[in-house]
């Protein structure tokens, strides 16, 4: 298989991942509890930064025509329009940062865990502190809150979960980076 195809599969598995990610879905407030920014970071961390948030791009695409892809099993544009946009909008660029931010471990094949860690731990927070920017803006545009009404519905709540999902995330990316990297032929 050449490497095209290698990535557009990785590319289109972590797009159904996201998608996925909409399946444990717990209510809180305008804004749910989801996987799916967990899994649109990590899409960033190990695909890297723009096929991470391609495969992000791909189930905005899914979810714009309409698929169930989105929190609650919902699709459409009204959801891409609704007071929970900014949040989409920030797994795709939570992915670019997120990916970004693990360039710096490009070009070390063997890096030892003592300097990974750091980098990979560093990279997850940025990723998921970045959705919650065009998130918690649409979120207090749409609902006409004030700003601290808009952190403390739709950052704070989320704050304790978004912790332990960066606790699973990154012995995760630790152990599988090495395997994704050997099929997409990059170097890390």
């Amino acid at each position: 298989m050449n490497s095209n195809t290698i990535k557009s599969v990785f590319t289109a598995l972590f797009a159904a991942l996201i998608c996925a990610g909409a399946l444990i879905t717990i209510p809180l407030g305008p804004v749910p509890i989801v996987l799916q920014n967990a899994f649109a970071i990590m899409a960033g961390l190990l695909l890297g930064p723009l096929q991470g948030a391609g495969a992000v791009g791909i189930f905005l695409i899914l979810g714009a025509l309409g698929l169930p892809v989105f929190s609650g099993g919902r699709g459409g544009i009204a959801v891409l329009t609704g007071p929970t946009a900014g949040y989409l909008a920030g797994y795709f660029i939570g992915a670019l940062v997120a990916g970004f931010a693990m360039n710096r471990l490009a070009g070390d094949k063997d890096i030892p865990m003592a300097k990974a860690l750091p980098i990979i731990i560093s990279a997850t927070i940025m990723g998921f502190l970045v959705v919650y920017i065009p998130g918690v803006l649409v979120l207090r545009k749409a609902l006409h809150l004030g700003l601290a009404e808009a952190l403390a519905k739709g950052f704070t709540p989320f704050i304790l979960g978004d912790l332990i999902k960066t606790a699973v995330v990154v012995p995760v990316v630790l152990k599988v980076r090495p395997i994704v990297l050997r099929y997409l032929n990059l170097d890390a």
